[in-house]
């Protein structure tokens, strides 16, 4: 992962990181970060894009022209959440001002912008790891099947049992990282796909850091179709049921 390839403003200075890994996201990104800069806590936006044929780099280009503080990642081809993610904590880190905290949420309004301070708070306290949970006391999904909600609940199950972490939601992208977590972990960082929530969790929870979780709403998303293919959901499985693999 180089600097170079990352366009925009790499001196910007911003206490909060946002990350928003992107495929086709046209319909969206505009309206996300318009929100994201009304925001009273003046984050840095990093967009990863894996080349995108809706144009989505290109509507952050345009936006790059009114707003330094959004960054810009185009990657050759689509890659997986789990290395945009690895990829973006990576671009931060590189910054001569790197955020202390590192917000990651979906880019199609399936997190909503309005829940970001609820993460902020734990981790400005002490906390390592804030997770957005659908499943503690406050929070819930919206709009999601029944079948996409017992694949869910049976997921993070059978996670709790493996790594015994406290929380509720082990599958939730909507969280918060301090950059002294991420500097821990980065280096053991080797997922491809969704399993990334998993990984991070694991490695914060056996390294000792401090783990919460705080309720948010997640609500299925309003435009366009969802990216999880069913290859990334079998291998998302196989990654959770795999108790010998190594992490």
């Amino acid at each position: 992962m180089q600097s170079s390839r990352v366009e925009g403003n790499l001196n910007v200075d911003s206490e909060v990181g946002i990350m928003l890994p992107t495929y086709c996201e046209a319909a969206n990104i505009e309206k996300l970060i318009l929100e994201l800069e009304n925001s009273d806590f003046s984050p840095s936006i990093l967009v990863i894009d894996d080349s995108s044929p809706d144009g989505t780099a290109d509507i952050v280009r345009k936006l790059q022209k009114k707003f330094r503080n959004v960054l810009l990642l185009v990657r050759s081809r689509k890659m997986g959440l789990g290395t945009a993610i690895t990829d973006g904590f990576k671009a931060f880190l590189l910054m001569k001002h790197p955020p202390k905290y590192i917000v990651t949420m979906d880019a199609d309004y399936s997190h909503s912008p309005k829940e970001i301070p609820k993460l902020l708070t734990p981790v400005k306290e002490g906390a390592d790891l804030v997770v957005g949970s659908r499943y503690c006391s406050g929070g819930g999904a919206v709009g999601w099947g029944v079948g996409r909600f017992l694949i869910s609940k049976i997921a993070n199950l059978i996670t709790r049992f493996r790594i015994e972490a406290r929380i509720s939601d082990y599958t939730s992208g909507m969280r918060c990282y301090s950059t002294r977590l991420v500097k821990g972990i980065i280096n053991d960082l080797h997922s491809q796909t969704y399993e990334i929530q998993i990984e991070t969790i694991r490695q914060a929870n056996v390294r000792g850091y401090k783990i919460k979780d705080v309720p948010i709403v997640f609500i299925n998303r309003k435009k366009g179709k969802s990216k999880l293919s069913i290859n990334e959901i079998r291998d998302f499985l196989s990654y959770i049921f795999d108790f010998n693999r190594k992490y």
